[in-house]
């Protein structure tokens, strides 16, 4: 299986590439901007071709971008909601300009509203922005989410309302975050809870949609609809879960993804991503 993580950016994209050698990623993510404000310096030309360098010098692949926190695409207030559209624009190109395969976004949250408008919120607004957008070498993913607050696409319902209503497979697909499915009530730490998951999937979602994997363990329980991630095997879903992703014929030849704490254990003075991408290689 492909394993790597999100790394860090900073200081330019390309330096992002020798961090994710460093902890012994075979693949990538990272954010082409500040995820936490609007604004986004454009990419120069010697960013890209920086980036583009580095990535081809190395073993890396399937490098992926996950856009800001702050876009709503739900979001019933007008002007957020193309404020959103307008920022999503700009990260997909950005991930086009960097070649990247994939965009994660969160699909965004109905606040005051209803689910209903907020699904066809999503939709209208991810359709606007695939229109505003030549396409390139990136597919957008939406992203599975935990359910938190008014949070959408925390159950294969959702995510194949939206997937269905914007009707572009080739552009769109979706990225699972092992994490969020168990906070949102899939119980994918036993082989029944898992199995039952996957005929969900199976039976909802277009083929070959799911495209990126993050692997991460829960803090919260199953059920919890709190997103809050823990370290592979040390939180509340446990190791068999992953063991489940692994031997499975879909997810098993995905890319995966850690989205974890960036720190040091104190015991054994190693990174928690090389601990983490050893304990994930030990289960294959």
């Amino acid at each position: 299986m492909i394993l790597g993580s999100h790394v860090s950016a900073a200081g330019g994209v390309h330096k992002a590439v020798q961090r994710a050698i460093d902890v012994g990623c075979d693949c990538i993510q990272i954010f082409t901007k500040n995820n936490n404000q609007w604004r986004a310096k454009p990419l120069s030309e010697k960013d890209v071709n920086s980036w583009i360098e580095a990535l081809a010098k190395s073993n890396l692949s399937h490098p992926i971008a996950h856009a800001s926190y702050l876009i709503n695409l739900a979001s019933p207030k007008d002007d957020l909601f193309e404020k959103s559209i307008d920022a999503l624009v700009i990260e997909l190109e950005r991930a086009n300009l960097l070649q990247l395969e994939g965009l994660v976004v969160h699909p965004g949250a109905y606040t005051d509203s209803s689910e209903e408008n907020g699904l066809n919120r999503i939709v209208d607004a991810v359709s606007e922005t695939l229109g505003r957008v030549e396409p390139g070498t990136c597919r957008l993913l939406l992203e599975n989410t935990a359910g938190q607050g008014t949070c959408l696409g925390h159950t294969f319902e959702q995510l194949a309302f939206m997937l269905d209503g914007i009707d572009s497979n080739d552009r769109v697909g979706v990225c699972f975050d092992t994490c969020h499915a168990f906070a949102a009530g899939y119980e994918i730490n036993t082989d029944t809870g898992f199995t039952a998951m996957r005929r969900e999937i199976d039976d909802l979602l277009p083929d070959n949609c799911i495209a990126a994997l993050h692997l991460n363990d829960s803090k919260k329980p199953l059920g919890s609809r709190v997103d809050r991630h823990e370290h592979i095997g040390r939180g509340e879903i446990g190791l068999d879960a992953f063991r489940f992703v692994i031997e499975d014929s879909m997810m098993g030849e995905l890319p995966g993804y850690l989205e974890t704490e960036k720190a040091t254990d104190e015991e054994s003075g190693e990174e928690w991503d090389v601990i983490n991408l050893r304990t994930l290689r030990e289960l294959v």
